[in-house]
């Protein structure tokens, strides 16, 4: 059995911000990650984030994570366990159960725990959507910025909200053709300064269509033709509206769902919110759920940006190092701050659907 004050699940930009608020606090801090290096989805984010000085703005993803990794690496308020996936919470004794190293299975029990477990990709049903050369988007970004493999020559994007559109520019940056951006939404759902860049570089990106179909190679078995048609209003599709595309990759950058596992397990309470990515657990303005000593942050409390991940990451450190009476007077101002933040990463049209969503909870 082995003890923590205060144990944060997951090394991405929430978490990361999360163990080193709570260490700044003066909490001692367990930081649990099943990959062999910190950072979450920082590692293979290339482009640079927007935001202001507080969330890095203007330096890219892979940058934040090692500045981020080295901090925690450097704090000895911060201990980490690497290739460490936490697999069972038990409620009776709020008692983690973890798996190290695929060798060994380790029970810690933390006083206070914040879940910071980021979310998974959301997939698309259509007729031979397991063929070979059909990725989810964090796929093709791992294989391209963090092995420096291309998934093949030409690309059919599905999803034109943010991670599609960037995906396709870092795609077209290491020589890949991209065919097409199609969306089932009437509408671009990603910024559209990321939309520019990949439009000025003569991408048709096709609003009101999706997949109906993929067809294999017959000698070799993978992707080679992908078939689309458009939905209408009622996002039902439209016979005789077939396009069909010659490719050997289909990207699939449609959403992502929170990875709410152990909050099921701890029984707390959960809410259904489409505009925050699926089920989402109901917390206060701590970022703490309904389960006393469990707190939020990143993509599994509401998918969003990693900008607002990390401040929501700082936020449910710091109050959780409060509620174990850590304060130098500070923590209010902090708080302040951080909420502040968010306020202003969420501001403004883009951030209607998050406003609507949070809004939800708080009713």
């Amino acid at each position: 059995m082995k003890h923590a004050e205060i144990a944060v699940i997951g090394g991405g930009p929430a978490g990361l911000m999360a163990a080193l608020a709570a260490a700044e606090m003066g909490a001692k801090v367990t930081l649990v990650d099943r990959n062999s290096r910190l950072g979450g989805q920082l590692v293979k984010q290339t482009h640079k984030f927007f935001g202001s000085e507080k969330e890095y703005a203007s330096i890219r993803g892979i940058d934040i994570g090692r500045i981020l990794a080295t901090e925690v690496h450097k704090n000895p308020n911060i201990e980490t366990m690497l290739n460490s996936t936490v697999v069972a919470y038990y409620p009776d004794d709020g008692v983690l159960g973890i798996e190290v190293e695929e060798k060994k299975w380790v029970k810690m029990k933390a006083e206070r725990i914040v879940v910071a477990t980021g979310a998974s990709e959301k997939y698309l049903l259509f007729e031979n959507n397991d063929l070979p050369g059909i990725y989810g988007a964090g796929a093709v970004q791992t294989l391209m910025n963090e092995h420096g493999v291309v998934p093949g020559k030409n690309v059919l994007m599905v999803g034109a909200g943010n991670i599609g559109l960037i995906v396709s520019y870092q795609l077209m940056q290491a020589g890949v053709n991209v065919k097409a951006i199609i969306d089932a939404a009437p509408s671009i759902g990603g910024y559209w300064v990321h939309a520019s860049k990949v439009a000025r570089l003569g991408v048709p990106i096709l609003t009101s269509y999706t997949v109906k179909a993929a067809y294999p190679n017959e000698m070799t078995g993978a992707l080679e033709r992908a078939v689309i048609w458009r939905v209408d209003d009622r996002w039902q599709p439209v016979p005789g509206t077939e396009k069909v595309f010659n490719v050997d990759v289909m990207c699939i950058a449609v959403g992502l769902s929170p990875l709410a596992e152990l909050l099921w397990q701890a029984g707390c309470k959960m809410m259904y919110v489409p505009e925050l990515g699926g089920h989402v657990p109901v917390r206060n303005d701590n970022m703490e759920t309904t389960v006393s000593g469990i707190y939020v942050a990143g993509d599994v409390a509401g998918v969003e940006e990693a900008s607002s991940a990390m401040m929501e990451g700082r936020l449910a450190g710091l109050s959780a190092a409060k509620s174990l009476g850590y304060d130098d007077g500070t923590y209010e101002e902090k708080k302040a701050e951080a909420l502040k933040e968010l306020e202003n990463l969420r501001s403004g049209p883009v951030g209607g659907k998050i406003r609507k969503g949070l809004a939800q909870l708080a009713s």
